[in-house]
């Protein structure tokens, strides 16, 4: 079992940043791919980012590649996600996940373990 928890979440102004971590513990011995997804009010939730377990491979939606960036400290079991240049669209509860698939995995349904999310909002 791996336990996820979020944080770094607010309010913000378009154009604005913020930085939202994930803290791991539990079986974090496991190598593990880490996800962030977001869900915005009465839409589904949709993938955002993901990072391999060496962090040598990131993949990006694209309504977010070039502002934000996933990274992933394993030493610390922490893993971030920088987020620029933010949009209202950008508003949503944002989720950290985890999972033994490999780079580029979009499908929330690979991802085995998931945070309790961290709310978002961006003015405009």
């Amino acid at each position: 079992q791996v336990q996820l928890v979020e944080s770094g979440g607010g309010l913000v102004q378009a154009g604005g940043s913020l930085r939202l971590s994930c803290a791991a513990s539990g079986r974090t011995s496991s190598r593990y791919t880490m996800g962030w997804f977001r869900q915005a009010p009465g839409k589904e939730r949709e993938f955002v980012a993901d990072i391999n377990w060496s962090g040598s491979s990131t993949y990006y939606a694209d309504s977010v590649k070039g502002r934000f960036t996933i990274s992933r400290d394993n030493a610390k079991n922490t893993g971030h996600l920088q987020m620029n240049s933010l949009k209202p669209e950008d508003t949503a509860v944002y989720y950290c996940a985890a999972g033994p698939g490999g780079p580029f995995t979009t499908d929330q349904t690979m991802y085995d373990y998931w945070g309790q999310g961290t709310q978002v909002t961006v003015s405009s």
